[in-house]
């Protein structure tokens, strides 16, 4: 059970962590349109592993009841 609370724990930090560099990726974009097309791609990396990290605790969910 310990290691399906990390891994919940983990995806609530890259949760925060996408919002942030999406809001940034935002503020950015009058500015400084090169910061924010690299906000914009590393919150997509930061999707990304938030989509494969749901796919993972998912299933684990489901096997653990």
């Amino acid at each position: 059970m310990a290691h399906i609370d990390k891994l919940l724990n983990k995806r609530k930090r890259l949760n925060h962590k996408y919002k942030q560099l999406i809001e940034d990726a935002y503020n950015l974009r009058q500015t400084d349109h090169a910061l924010s097309d690299f906000s914009e791609y590393k919150a997509t990396k930061v999707l990304n592993k938030l989509n494969k990290l749901k796919f993972v605790v998912g299933d684990a969910k489901l096997y653990a009841n």
